[in-house]
C-alpha cells in the first residue's frame, strides 16, 4: 500500500481558507484520522487527497504518482487515483441484491491486469478442496435445516467461505452429494474426482499451448521470456465472483447476498458498503464520519470492525471524524486539524501525553482538561506558581526550563512570524486570510460561572497555564493535600466523575471504580503524577510536564 504526502497544500475560496498550507506524510498501511471540530477543514483535506477537490496550491503525492501538483499542473482525477470510498450515506441501490451492489462497479472497472485463466484455476483449487472430505460434510451438515434435507445456499456458502473459492466452484463440490455416501466410499470417490480436476486443469493448459498461449502455475499468461502479460481490460466473471465472496467473507455478509438493502440494519448496510468500497482493491480507502449515522452501540461494534479490517487487508486508511474518541481507538496516527491549520499530528497516546497546545490539549480528552491560570517565578530548576486564589504551589519539570528565557525565545518568534507576515503582504498575488487564526481563549471554571480568557492585547507576557488531566487528581481523605469539597458525583459503575469545589474554582476529577460520593462532603486533593502540563498563554504553546506540589 502506498505512502500519501502532501506538502504545502492550500484550499481557499476567495480570502476564506479551508485549509491553510498543510504538509504532512501519511505511513504506507497507517490508519490516519483526520480530527477536528466542524468546518475545521478535515473533510476537505480528505477530499483533496482523493481527488474530489481541486487545492488552490501545493502538492500530493499517492505512493509513486504525483496526483497534483500546482506548479507542474498536474490533476489525475478521482477515478485513476485508485482509491475507495465510504461516506455517511451508504448510497446502496435499493433495486439491487447486496450481490449486485458490490459487483455493480466491478462489472464496469478497467484496469492493467495480468492476464489470468480463471477456469483452469477454478479446477486447481477444486482439486485440492475435493479431498478434504471431512470438511466436507461438517459444511453440509451444518446447511441442514429443520426437515433434515440440506439447504444448498447455505451449504454453498460454508463450502466458499470454507474453502475460498467462488460460486460456481462451489455448486460443483455441491452436486458431488459427498452427504449421501459413507465415508469409507468418500475418500475413494474423492480421490477420483480430484484426478479428474486436475485432468481438466491439464486439458485447459494444452488447449491453450497449442494455440500458443502459455500459462504459468498461478494461471497468468505469459509472454517468450516468462514475465506476467498486462492488459487493459476488464474482470471476468469469475474474477468477479471471488471478489465479491473474499470481501464478504472479511466483513462477515456471506448470508445476506441475495437480500436487499431494506431487509438488512444499519450495521449490515454498512458493511454492504465497506465490501463494495473494499472490492475494487483500492490503494487506500477515504471513510468520511461513516459511523455517524449509527446507533451508540453499534458504533462501538463497527469501531472493532474497522480496526480488523485494516489488519485483514493491509490497505492505508484516511479517516475522517469530529468524535475523538472515534478518533484515539481507531487511528496509528492522529491528525488534528483546526480553522485549516494541523495542530498535532502523532499517535493518539502521544497527543493525550503531551497535547501541543491549548487547543489540542482541551480537545483531547474526556472529561476535558482542567486549566488553572498562573504567575511564575523561576527559583532554580523548579518554578514556583502562584494560582488558585494567591496559593502557591511547585512545579518541578521533567526536563530543566528557564521560563524568562522561554519568554524571550517566544516573543521572539512572535515578532519574526509578524515580520514574515509584513514581507509577505507586500508580494504579488499575497491573499489575506478572512478566518484568522486566533489564540486559544480557555475557560476557568467557577462556582461564580465560567472565566473567559481575556481579550488577546491584554495577556499577560507572564501567565502561564496548567493543564491538567481529571485522572490525575486524586481525591484523598487525609489531613494533607489541597483542601475542597465535592459539589456533585456521577457514578457509572466504572468509573465516577467527580467535580470538586476549592475555593471559587472548580476542578474535574475522575475516580475509578464503583464509588460515590456525598455533595458537599469535605475532602482533601493531590495531583501525584509527573503529568502535569504547563502551558504558555501567549502562543499557547506546550513548555513542559512536570509534577504540581503544594508549597507548605
Amino acid at each position: 500500500m502506498p505512502k500519501i504526502i502532501l506538502t504545502n497544500v492550500t484550499k481557499r475560496w476567495g480570502n476564506f481558507f479551508g485549509v491553510d498550507n498543510i504538509s504532512m506524510e501519511l505511513e504506507d498501511n497507517g490508519f490516519i484520522t483526520l480530527l477536528g471540530p466542524s468546518g475545521c477543514g478535515k473533510t476537505t483535506t480528505l477530499r483533496m487527497i482523493a481527488g474530489l477537490e481541486t487545492p488552490t496550491s501545493g502538492k500530493i503525492v499517492i505512493g509513486d504518482q504525483v496526483v497534483y501538483d500546482s506548479e507542474e499542473g498536474i490533476n489525475v482525477s478521482a477515478a485513476n487515483r485508485h482509491v475507495g470510498f465510504l461516506f455517511q450515506n451508504y448510497a446502496l441501490w435499493p433495486h439491487m441484491t447486496v450481490y449486485k451492489n458490490i459487483t455493480f462497479g466491478l462489472q464496469e472497472l478497467h484496469d492493467n491486469l495480468p492476464l489470468i485463466n480463471s477456469e483452469y484455476l477454478k479446477y486447481i483449487a477444486l482439486s485440492k478442496a475435493v479431498t478434504k472430505v471431512t470438511d466436507i460434510r461438517k459444511f453440509l451438515n451444518y446447511a441442514v435445516d429443520k426437515k433434515g434435507k440440506v439447504d444448498k445456499n447455505k451449504a454453498c456458502l460454508y463450502l466458499i467461505d470454507g474453502f475460498k473459492i467462488s460460486m460456481s466452484a462451489a455448486n460443483e463440490l455441491y452436486a458431488l452429494n459427498f452427504d449421501s455416501k459413507p465415508l469409507t466410499e468418500c475418500k475413494d470417490f474423492a480421490e477420483q474426482k480430484r484426478k479428474e480436476f486436475l485432468e481438466k486443469a491439464e486439458k485447459i493448459r494444452n488447449t491453450e499451448k497449442e494455440k500458443g498461449r502459455i500459462f504459468n502455475d498461478n494461471g497468468v499468461y505469459v509472454d517468450a521470456e516468462g514475465k506476467p502479460i498486462i492488459k487493459y481490460r476488464k474482470l471476468n466473471k469469475e474474477e468477479i465472483d471471488l471478489r465479491v465472496r473474499h470481501v464478504a467473507r472479511i466483513v462477515h455478509i456471506g448470508e445476506f447476498m441475495d437480500r436487499y438493502p431494506s431487509e438488512l440494519s444499519g450495521g449490515q448496510q454498512q458493511r454492504v458498503a465497506i465490501a463494495r468500497t473494499l472490492a475494487p482493491e483500492p490503494k487506500v480507502i477515504f471513510m468520511d464520519e461513516p459511523l455517524s449515522n449509527l446507533d451508540a452501540k453499534l458504533r462501538l461494534e463497527m469501531r472493532s470492525e474497522l480496526k480488523r479490517l485494516h489488519l485483514d487487508t493491509g490497505s492505508t486508511f484516511v479517516y475522517v471524524t469530529h468524535d475523538q474518541q472515534e478518533a484515539m481507538t481507531l487511528a496509528t496516527r492522529v491528525c488534528l486539524i483546526n480553522n485549516g491549520v494541523l495542530q498535532q499530528y502523532e499517535p493518539p497516546l502521544d497527543i493525550f501525553k503531551k497535547p501541543a497546545n491549548l487547543f489540542v490539549a482541551d480537545f483531547i480528552g474526556s472529561p476535558s482538561i482542567n486549566f488553572i491560570e498562573a504567575r511564575p517565578t523561576q527559583k532554580g530548576d523548579v518554578i514556583e506558581l502562584e494560582m488558585l486564589n494567591g496559593r502557591t504551589f511547585v512545579f518541578i519539570p521533567n526536563k530543566k526550563v528557564d521560563i524568562n528565557e522561554f519568554f524571550k525565545q517566544r516573543d521572539a518568534e512572535i515578532q519574526a512570524k509578524e515580520d514574515a507576515l509584513e514581507e509577505a503582504k507586500k508580494q504579488r498575488g499575497y491573499v489575506e486570510k478572512e478566518n484568522a487564526d486566533r489564540r486559544f481563549n480557555y475557560h476557568i471554571h467557577t462556582v461564580h460561572g465560567d472565566i473567559e480568557a481575556e481579550e488577546e492585547h491584554d495577556i499577560p507576557d507572564d501567565t502561564l497555564i496548567l493543564g491538567i488531566r481529571p485522572v490525575f487528581i486524586n481525591i484523598k481523605n487525609q489531613n494533607s493535600g489541597l483542601k475542597g469539597e465535592i459539589y456533585s458525583a456521577l457514578p457509572t459503575g466504572t468509573e465516577t466523575t467527580v467535580k470538586l469545589s476549592i475555593d471559587d474554582f472548580f476542578l474535574t476529577s475522575v475516580v475509578y471504580g464503583d464509588v460515590d460520593y456525598e455533595m458537599g462532603a469535605k475532602i482533601n486533593v493531590s495531583f501525584d503524577t509527573n503529568r502535569i502540563l504547563l502551558y504558555d498563554r501567549k502562543s499557547g504553546k506546550l513548555i513542559t510536564d512536570g509534577t504540581l506540589k503544594i508549597k507548605q
